[in-house]
C-alpha cells in the first residue's frame, strides 16, 4: 500500500510540473488572453494521453502502473478543478459566452482527445 501511495505521489508531483510547464509555454507562445487556453489545452492533451494509456495498460500488462500513470501523473497534469475555477470566473465577469465556448470546447474536446488516444494505440498495438 505505501509503495503505491509513493507511486501517486511521484506521478502527481510530475503531473503538477509537467501542467505548470505546459501553461508557461502556451503562454509564451500565444500571450495571455481572456481565454483559458493553457488549461483546455492540459485538459485535452491528457485527455488524450489517458486513452493512449487505457489501450498500452491492458494491450501490453501495464495495468499495475495505473496508479502511477492515471491517478498521479494525468490527475496532477489535468485541471479540470481549475476548469471549474476558470468557468465561473468568465460567469461572473459577465462572459457567458465565453463560459459557454470554454465548458463545450473543454468537454468536446477531451472526451474527443481520449477517443482519439484509444484510436491510436490500438492501431498502434493491435
Amino acid at each position: 500500500m505505501l509503495t503505491t501511495l509513493s507511486l501517486v505521489a511521484l506521478g502527481g508531483a510530475i503531473g503538477a510540473t509537467l501542467r505548470y510547464l505546459t501553461g508557461v509555454g502556451v503562454m509564451r507562445m500565444f500571450g495571455h488572453g481572456d481565454f483559458p487556453l493553457a488549461i483546455i489545452t492540459v485538459n485535452v492533451v491528457g485527455s488524450f494521453l489517458m486513452g493512449v494509456f487505457v489501450v498500452a495498460a491492458a494491450q501490453r500488462g501495464l495495468t499495475h502502473m495505473s496508479p502511477f500513470v492515471m491517478t498521479g501523473l494525468l490527475g496532477g497534469f489535468t485541471t479540470f478543478s481549475a476548469f471549474s475555477l476558470e468557468t465561473m470566473t468568465l460567469i461572473e465577469r459577465g462572459n457567458m459566452g465565453s463560459a459557454a465556448l470554454y465548458v463545450a470546447l473543454s468537454v468536446g474536446l477531451s472526451v474527443g482527445g481520449l477517443a482519439l488516444g484509444l484510436l491510436t494505440a490500438r492501431s498502434v498495438f493491435a
